[in-house]
């Protein structure tokens, strides 16, 4: 299908970004809309008056592709209508399909796929000689940032389709990031966020060996931050390492996000995930013993094609023994050139959604009974905002947009990325409520 690129660069002042999927795309996107910035384009938040429009695409499960297309669609009648002057889409889905998209979408200028940073700025830019340096523009609230520490996945899940995109593990440089965490303590973040597909391998495939507790300790000595937090920890091959260097430090939140998928054995071994159920759990008691006061928040697939109702009752029952503090629950998407894709998807998603409910439905009640004990104790808590009157901010068991919130009222004025201590007074499935003390 036949590009419409007959558009003068020179005439594109500003531009817009639209990101969809995960914390690690909001850091892509922060990081090309920098270089854009620094090579003097503008930003503007609405999509609808921009000279050019960037979609950065998710492309890890059904739902979110069918959410991806919808949008790509609406911005390309924008380009059609000519509301728009340039449309590019970029990220995971125009990695992985490409071809399809190009063929059968119309009126998008360019499709490019993941880290093309770059090839967004020569899309945009027709002069000879280009700043290739930016500052990340800061998509998030301005007191907590991500810190992406690696790109790519080496595990071999086989219901997951990011290798295909993003390709194998690639540790960043240690040095660059402390540099990059030391700037954005200097913009004001209060809470760096450590991110990464697999963030625990960090370091294996450039040194040898896994080295997150030594980059998690250097960061935590740059002044300002009050809060840093580590995310997705896959469980096989976990460092132990960090364990120690989390609990003895007090910036460190005592939370840790490993994303368990399944307990049942029979079910692991066809996800390929290199863990029994005797090991997760020995990992979950290790981790509570070491770290006492630790939240541990893991994401679960239910509906994968080979579990039966005997290894969903395993697995409900797992939830209810085990009580973990923070959980969230996937239905089984069959994604194309994984190894489960041959399995099919025998399971209804009837069945699917019906399982992801009881499993919630249990959740809820444990969180109900943590959050209960929480009343009459006073927390430490980092202001997220205010909304109608009321202030709602977060615990160091808490992350950003998954997790609890805490919600207090006062006169005083109180900032973002401030910490206060809130007494508990009452208790909710989700949420807890107090007064500043």
């Amino acid at each position: 299908m036949k590009r419409n690129n007959q558009i003068d660069n020179k005439s594109i002042d500003n531009i817009s970004v639209i990101t969809l999927g995960c914390a690690k795309n909001l850091v892509d996107s922060e990081r090309f809309t920098g270089l854009l910035l620094s090579n003097g384009f503008k930003y503007t938040e609405d999509s609808n008056k921009t000279d050019a429009l960037i979609i950065n695409t998710c492309g890890f499960i059904k739902p979110a592709k069918e959410e991806n297309i919808n949008v790509i669609l609406e911005a390309s009648e924008l380009r059609r209508r000519g509301k728009i002057k340039k449309l590019i889409v970029t990220g995971c889905l125009s990695e992985r399909y490409n071809k399809e998209l190009t063929e059968q979408i119309p009126n998008v200028d360019h499709f490019f796929g993941v880290n093309s940073d770059e090839k967004i700025l020569r899309a945009l830019k027709k002069d000879d000689k280009y700043n290739l340096i930016g500052e990340r523009m800061l998509f998030t609230p301005k007191h907590y940032a991500y810190l992406k520490i690696a790109e790519g996945c080496n595990q071999k899940c086989s219901f997951c389709a990011i290798p295909l995109m993003r390709g194998k593990h690639d540790t960043y440089d240690k040095q660059k990031l402390i540099k990059e965490a030391e700037g954005l303590a200097k913009r004001g973040i209060k809470e760096l966020i450590l991110i990464a597909q697999d963030s625990t391998y960090y370091g294996k495939d450039k040194e040898g060996k896994q080295v997150l507790a030594s980059l998690m300790s250097d960061l935590s000595k740059i002044d300002g931050f009050g809060w840093i937090r580590l995310m997705y920890a896959y469980p096989r091959q976990f460092p132990y390492s960090i364990l120690p260097v989390i609990a003895e430090n007090e910036k460190l939140v005592k939370y840790i996000d490993i994303p368990l998928q399944h307990i049942s054995n029979s079910v692991l071994m066809s996800m390929k995930r290199g863990i029994k159920r005797v090991k997760i759990e020995k990992l979950v008691a290790d981790i509570r013993k070491q770290i006492p006061d630790v939240a541990i928040r893991s994401t679960f697939i239910v509906g994968y094609p080979n579990e039966t109702e005997k290894e969903f009752l395993e697995f409900l029952d797992w939830i209810k023994e085990v009580k973990l503090d923070r959980v969230g629950v996937f239905t089984y998407s069959q994604e194309e050139g994984t190894s489960a894709f041959p399995l099919g998807d025998p399971i209804p998603q009837s069945v699917k959604d019906e399982r992801r409910g009881e499993i919630m439905k249990a959740q809820q009640e444990i969180s109900l009974i943590k959050n209960q004990n929480k009343i009459g104790k006073t927390l430490k808590v980092m202001v997220d905002g205010k909304e109608k009157g009321t202030y709602f901010g977060r615990t160091q068991h808490d992350a950003p947009d998954v997790d609890n919130l805490v919600y207090f009222k006062d006169d005083k004025k109180l900032n973002a990325g401030e910490f206060v201590n809130i007494k508990i007074e009452r208790a909710e499935e989700y949420d807890i409520y107090g007064s500043l003390e």
